[in-house]
Order: C-alpha cells, then structure tokens, then sequence
C-alpha cells in the first residue's frame, strides 16, 4: 500500500432476479461508478462462489468482490458514492415482478481484513444469516442492504476469500441492454478454435454433446465467460474470438480471479465398501450404500453426472470405492467423482475337468470330477473385472464439462488425493 493511500475491499451479491440482471453486471456498473473517483484504483476484482446446497442461492450462486486503492482522505466520499449508487439499485430492483427468491442485495465496505472463516463456511456450508450480520455489525464494516439482508452472507465471503494457488480467472462480457433475452451470436466453430489457440483457457466446450459452454442459457447481461489459468490467457482469448466475424460485440468486460475449479467445496476424498446393490430412481438417478469409517452412508449420482452415474450402477456389494462429493441437506452424499479401486469377485464358477464344471459334495468335502473321479481343493474361479463403458482419468469418472459445478476441477487438472 502506498503512503497516503487506504486498501479497500468492497463486496457485493444477491441483486439479480430469475428473468433479470445479474450480479456481474451490477458489481461492473458499481466499479465504473466509483472509478470516476479522483485517486481511486481498481486492484482487482473477484468472483466466488459458494456453496451449491445454500437455502437462498441465487442464479449463479457467486459473489463479487474488489480490492481497490483510494486516498487516505477519500474515505467518507467513497461511502457516500457507494450510497449513491446501492440507493439507484435499490429502486430499480423494485420494480421486478415478484418471484420466489426476489433480489435482497448487500454491499458491504471493509477498511481491513476480515475472518477468513466467513468464506470457508460460505461455501462449505449453510450460514445463518442473523449470526453473520451481527458479526459484520460488530466489526465495523460499512453495510448498505435490503431489509432481508440475505446478500450479506455471499458479500462477506467474498471479501473474506484470499486467493492462492488453486484459483482461477474469468472474464465476464456483458451484453447491450437491447440485445437481452435475444439469442446470443457466438459460433461454435469459434469456440473450438479459441480452445485449440489458447491452450491455458478451459472448460470452453463440452466435447460429449459438441456444443460450447461460454454462454449462459438464461436471459440475462452476460454474453460469455472465459476461463482460464491466468489474466492474460482469458483477455487474449477474449479478444481473438471477438475478432470473429459473425460473433457478437460486447460492449463490456471485466476479469476476474475466481475460487471457480478450486474445489474448495469438497473436503477431500473419501473411501468405503459397497454393501448394496445399487438402486436406480426415476429419471435415471441412481443409489447406492456404503460403509465408511464404520458408517453407513447413501451415496447418489444423477443422471447428469454421466460416467458417475454409469460407474456407480455397475457396482456390486464389496465393491471398494473412493468418491468426492457434497452432502446434501437429506444427509446423503452427492457425487462429484467416484473411482472402483478394488472390484469384488463377478461371475464364480467351479473349475472345469473333462469339459464339464466340478462338484462338491458338501460342507468340508473336497471338489471331483463326476467322469474321471478326478478330486481337487475346493476353491472358486472368478473374472478380474473392471468398469466398462466409461472415460475414466486415472481410474477416475467425473460428469460432462457443462454438468460439473463451478467449483469443482476438471480431473485433467488435478487428480484427487
């Protein structure tokens, strides 16, 4: 930090409705609002998710946050400015049609580091949300909200969220006001170029069903979102592909470092015997019991999860397992990736002799042979078998690129411990 100067960081969430706007695009328009102050420099702007299960998630269920720079002297000018534009905000969410979960922003302004626990249990968990606003009243933090607060406890954790080594970046282009809800021009020849011209961008497209996952489906700000492993790989991708003829112009961007393909939401990998055979739901969602760490536990896979799904209903009782995954709110566990690391025996047969399989004749007794009278120890032959079928990374399955959470990193980034 520079004498004379004071480091801020300025979080932000919960101000878009089902069919409107969208937190990205309201925290750009608050960054562009503010840097019309004289001295004010943006250091860098932050996307967080969290917790996918959380009971008030919004659409995307992430957070912005910034640090930026302002004069020593700026500081009450700065809230006021905030003031000015959360009050703008504030009115123009008003006039949304009611929906079940209706925008309750909040902005929070911290002049100092906060906990980081607000963002650890953000997103690993449900937070309540009266313990985190007295927490953020009593640590002086300046706070602008809806009167149902609930957007604190995203703000919170994403000023509370240090990047290390595992983050990510994104850049985010927003739409013209009149293009929203039209159809959305980016080819997807052009995709599949970009991803081959900028190997350190990811998660692009989804080869299983040939169709790119830059662009949202929802009629909302955003054009497209880039990511990648660093700032300068996502702006150059940004702007060879629009560069593209035919692709449509943002008329905004803005990149962000981002907890996205972190998997700060899982808690390591888990391992457990196979005790059931599994059970296959309506719409192709299937589970399957364990036994874990001396406890039974239900794991799920959906049918979305693609070879998760596959791999776990081709299971069988002592079957040795490990799995990554979320517990939901019923208790059981939801699959993110699961890998068959010790199959049980499939298929037992007694031995063959003279062209036909060998006998017993009880308890205790010994194998023969009804044609030769050949005898034997008895003992079963049994096929060596392994899952079929499936794009296993290292023994591992996981879903198709545009059915994986934000969250979660791809397998071909990192295998799990």
């Amino acid at each position: 930090m520079k004498k004379g100067t004071l480091t801020v960081r300025i979080g932000l969430d919960d101000t878009d409705h089902p069919d409107f706007g969208c937190t990205t695009y309201s925290f750009d328009g608050l960054m562009s609002s503010l840097n019309q102050m004289r001295g004010l420099k943006i250091i860098e702007r932050r996307l967080v998710r969290l917790w996918p299960y959380a009971s008030r998630r919004t659409r995307g269920n992430g957070a912005l946050s910034a640090v930026i720079e302002i004069p020593s002297n700026s500081k009450e000018n700065l809230l006021v400015n905030c003031k000015s534009w959360f009050d703008g905000l504030l009115s123009e969410i008003a006039d949304y049609p009611v929906a079940e979960n209706n925008p309750s922003p909040a902005l929070l302004v911290s002049f100092d580091a906060t906990p980081s626990d607000w963002y650890w249990e953000a997103v690993r968990g449900e937070v309540n949300l009266h313990k985190r606003v007295k927490q953020v009243i009593d640590s002086d933090i300046f706070m602008l909200s809806h009167e149902d607060k609930w957007g604190v406890i995203g703000a919170s954790a994403a000023i509370s969220w240090v990047p290390k080594g595992n983050h990510s970046w994104e850049l985010i282009g927003w739409r013209e006001d009149e293009k929203i809800g039209t159809e959305r021009r980016i080819s997807k020849k052009s995709i599949l170029e970009m991803s081959s011209l900028f190997a350190d961008t990811f998660m692009n497209r989804d080869p299983t069903f040939d169709k790119g996952i830059i662009s949202p489906r929802t009629p909302c700000p955003v054009l497209y979102g880039i990511r990648g492993a660093t700032k300068s790989a996502v702006e150059s991708a940004h702007s060879w592909i629009q560069g593209v003829e035919g692709n449509e112009r943002c008329f905004k961007w803005a990149s962000h470092i981002t907890n996205q393909l972190s998997d700060d939401h899982l808690q390591g990998t888990c391992c457990g015997t196979v005790i059931s055979k599994p059970e296959v739901k309506k719409g192709a969602h299937a589970i399957v019991k364990v036994i874990s760490d001396h406890k039974g536990e239900n794991l799920v896979a959906f049918s979305e999860g693609g070879d998760v799904n596959k791999l776990l209903r081709q299971l069988m009782p002592g079957d040795r397992i490990s799995w990554m995954g979320l517990r939901s709110p019923d208790g059981s566990i939801h699959l993110e990736r699961l890998k068959l690391t010790s199959a049980s025996p499939r298929n037992l047969s007694r031995p063959d002799c003279c062209g036909s399989s060998m006998r017993s004749k009880g308890r205790g007794q010994e194998l023969y042979c009804d044609r030769c009278k050949m005898k034997a120890d008895k003992y079963w032959i049994f096929d060596q078998w392994s899952p079929s079928g499936l794009d296993l990374v290292e023994g591992w399955s996981q879903p198709s690129p545009s059915n994986r959470r934000h969250l979660s990193l791809p397998l071909e980034h990192g295998i799990p411990m």
